[in-house]
């Protein structure tokens, strides 16, 4: 009869050892998890229709957030923030404390991107998910030092957002152009105003001032035939006429205008998909992914691809408004062919420069100082919002493709792509070679 008892009290003892014990969620890789925290915003920034340069803005803050609580799974990392301008030290993990900074990470992300989108209830439901996986894995003192961590990192990343001159620009007039020659004007078919206008203004993260690379001026306006004014709009028209298939091809592929007004009849609908910047972070996860990049290079990649592009958007908007140049659509239908319209929707701000050359130079540079040249992929960012895919064979190849997109697509001169890239190629290599990102 003890015998018994004593086998029942043994297996009451294992019940609740097995119940205290019971497992979760298993836990995802950390390099997993930062790549999800990414995607998740990128579905946010589609959803909430912001312009290519906010959205550059919003991935650029919440990458650097998650870099700076990330890295300290790597000592030989350095800080970035603390080399960009205005953001200040960022606070230490206690010594000789456990920490899981992949949930560190993905709290400082979500902190900063909390403030910096609209669709908060989105971003909640997933975080609530990735919360709960690390609360069924780590003890209480662990995931709540963590936690903190996180939040005192995103919280130090949202002072700097505050006064970087975005919220100040908020209740600006709008920009409806001029009406002198070769000045931007609103372009067909929806004659919207201008986007950003105040964007050059804005405090950028690694380069010295906005006008640090700034292009030479655009083609004068003349009413020469020959003049290199006349010449280029009369080379986007007639391009225009003569595309190939794979033409095309690269012009849809690259084409990443987040909201495209679509017209049949009296009807209009727009389709939302992601925004250049957003294409260049997809290309960015697919680099991780394929080198098996580790959580903390994951994270770096993240941030490096963020800061060029937000410092290369505020560098060509800054040269956008100061030259207010008219688009390929303007002159042509002024001069050539009244109802000319291009194959691709023109967006609604100034010609010079191609702010989608500029943004993916800037990228493609770092990217191929973090990965190396000759780096092939399939490019699969867009596939789930168009449909399609490319091969490249490097990340340069890619975004000297992404600079004749626009003039295949008809919304810019080819002057204006090509003088983008090279100014994107040195925004790129000066980030490089100012941050001192190892010990």
């Amino acid at each position: 009869m003890r015998y018994f008892k004593i086998l029942s009290l043994l297996a009451g003892v294992l019940l609740i050892a097995a119940c205290a014990h019971k497992p979760g969620a298993v836990l995802i890789n950390d390099a997993d998890v930062l790549h999800q925290n990414e995607d998740q915003l990128t579905q946010v920034i589609i959803y909430d229709v912001f312009t290519p340069p906010v959205a550059a803005r919003i991935y650029g803050y919440t990458a650097l957030a998650s870099y700076e609580a990330m890295r300290y799974a790597n000592p030989k990392y350095n800080s970035i923030i603390t080399q960009l301008k205005g953001f200040g030290k960022p606070p230490e993990p206690q010594t000789g404390k456990k920490y899981n900074y992949a949930l560190a990470a993905t709290k400082a992300f979500f902190t900063v991107a909390h403030k910096v989108t609209f669709s908060v209830d989105t971003l909640k439901k997933y975080e609530n998910k990735m919360y709960a996986m690390y609360k069924d894995n780590l003890d209480d003192s662990t995931y709540a030092r963590s936690v903190d961590f996180g939040e005192q990192i995103g919280n130090l990343v949202l002072k700097r957002a505050a006064v970087d001159d975005y919220p100040q620009t908020r209740g600006k007039p709008k920009y409806l152009g001029e009406n002198g020659p070769a000045k931007w004007r609103p372009t067909p078919p929806d004659y919207m105003d201008g986007v950003e206008f105040c964007w050059g203004d804005m405090k950028v993260f690694a380069i010295d001032t906005s006008a640090q690379f700034a292009p030479p001026p655009p083609p004068a306006y003349s009413e020469e035939k020959n003049s290199p004014f006349v010449k280029q709009y009369m080379q986007v028209y007639d391009q225009s006429k003569t595309l190939t298939k794979e033409q095309k091809e690269i012009a849809r592929f690259w084409d990443d205008n987040p909201f495209v007004i679509e017209h049949n009849g009296h009807m209009m609908f727009a389709d939302k998909k992601i925004t250049p910047g957003g294409h260049w972070i997809g290309i960015t996860a697919i680099a991780c992914k394929k080198t098996h990049a580790d959580a903390v290079k994951t994270a770096l990649a993240y941030a490096l691809t963020s800061t060029a592009l937000f410092d290369s958007f505020v560098c060509c908007w800054g040269v956008k408004y100061k030259y207010s140049y008219a688009r390929p659509v303007t002159n042509i239908n002024e001069k050539v062919d009244h109802n000319w319209l291009p194959m691709l929707q023109t967006p609604p701000f100034p010609e010079y420069t191609a702010g989608h050359s500029t943004i993916s130079a800037a990228s493609a540079t770092v990217l191929t100082y973090l990965f190396g040249d000759n780096f092939s992929f399939q490019d699969t960012s867009d596939l789930r919002y168009i449909g399609m895919q490319r091969h490249f064979n490097s990340f340069f190849q890619a975004s000297d493709e992404t600079a004749m997109s626009r003039f295949y697509g008809g919304i810019h001169y080819l002057n204006s792509s090509l003088t983008g890239a090279q100014q994107g190629k040195k925004i790129g290599n000066f980030i490089w070679q100012k941050l001192k990102l190892t010990n």
